[in-house]
């Protein structure tokens, strides 16, 4: 667990009421109290958060991708970027994402 992660337990922890000081709980764990006042008070996103939020696919839905790829390529069928595009265009629908471009085909096969 991150230490802005347990910073934050240790607020949630707390009974309702309960006085604490950001400066002091955000020094305990070494993380900038600003931070860490900014993520509990919900203005702040953390950063893990974030990257989860702005991926096309889901882990799983990944998998399915690169499973997909496995089995052309195991027929001797090696994908062009098209055809991950099409099948990333089908997978992301069915989770109602965004369309995935062929920047992200790039991203995705580095």
């Amino acid at each position: 667990m991150d230490p802005i992660d347990k910073a934050i337990e240790e607020i949630k922890s707390r009974g309702p009421g309960e006085e604490f000081s950001y400066r002091k709980i955000a020094k305990k764990y070494g993380v900038p109290d600003t931070t860490l006042r900014r993520i509990h008070q919900g203005k702040n996103v953390p950063i893990k958060e974030q990257q989860l939020q702005r991926r096309k696919l889901t882990p799983q839905q990944e998998l399915e991708l690169v499973s997909y790829i496995e089995k052309l390529t195991g027929r001797r069928l090696p994908p062009t970027r098209e055809m991950l595009q099409n099948f990333a265009l089908l997978i992301a629908k069915t989770n109602g994402e965004q369309l995935v471009g062929k920047s992200w085909v790039t991203r995705f096969i580095n």
